[in-house]
């Protein structure tokens, strides 16, 4: 095969490909068109079968209305008969012969008629099965096409946000972490702060058996005779 023949193999094969690949991107948008094309037709062999059988319809009320017209000549005939006319009799037996002939005309037309609209109503009523079994497993397509996007979706999320997800885990840890260290330094300020304060320093006394306060009476007076004898 020479180099020419060669590509024109490949091009035709990434046409295909190609192809291919448009087809399954659009396979429901397809479906859902040929189901409506399916579901026209069908609603235009309605159309045909009730047609066909307002035909025969009529042809059976053809038929019931010569068969009364050769019911009623018939009678006609008998009664010329009776009263000796026989060329009357002939003649009216000729009107009889020609309704018989339309009679076994329409006959067969209604035979055909009643054939046709047997033939178009199972046609009919298997398509409509058909096409009512295609609809439920397209739904069914349709509802699994769905969920398979959905976890398509959430499946590259997370797939595609776990560097993100682990660097907010970090910052989380880090903003954790200089709380915890903040939080120390505030305790340890508020004890350096007590150490220095008066407070602190009388619950010590107090906590050494030492109360601080004001001097009492006995002992303004001994400091007083101390003085004195001095």
């Amino acid at each position: 095969m020479s180099i020419w023949s060669k590509l024109m193999t490949a091009v035709r094969g990434g046409a295909t490909e190609i192809g291919e690949v448009i087809v399954d991107n659009q396979a429901l948008r397809i479906l859902d068109q040929e189901i409506r094309d399916a579901g026209e037709e069908l609603n235009r062999s309605k159309t045909a079968l009730a047609n066909i059988m307002a035909k025969e319809k009529l042809a059976n009320d053809k038929c019931s209305q010569l068969k009364t017209k050769i019911s009623e000549y018939e009678t006609y005939a008998s009664q010329a008969l009776e009263k000796g006319n026989e060329t009357l009799a002939v003649e009216i037996a000729e009107k009889i012969a020609d309704y018989e002939s339309q009679l076994a005309t329409e006959e067969e037309l209604k035979s055909g008629f009643s054939q046709s609209v047997e033939n178009l109503r199972k046609a009919v009523t298997h398509a409509e099965s058909n096409l009512r079994r295609l609809k439920q497993q397209v739904d069914t397509v349709k509802a699994t096409d769905s969920v398979q996007k959905a976890q398509a979706a959430v499946a590259a999320r997370y797939s595609g946000a776990n560097s993100k997800m682990q660097t907010a885990t970090d910052s989380l840890d880090r903003i954790k972490k200089k709380q915890a260290e903040r939080a120390a330094q505030m305790e340890a300020a508020q004890e350096m702060s007590e150490e220095h304060s008066d407070t602190n320093l009388e619950s010590k006394m107090k906590a050494a058996g030492i109360k601080p306060g004001a001097s009492s009476a006995n002992d303004i007076l001994a400091r007083l005779k101390a003085k004195k004898q001095g």
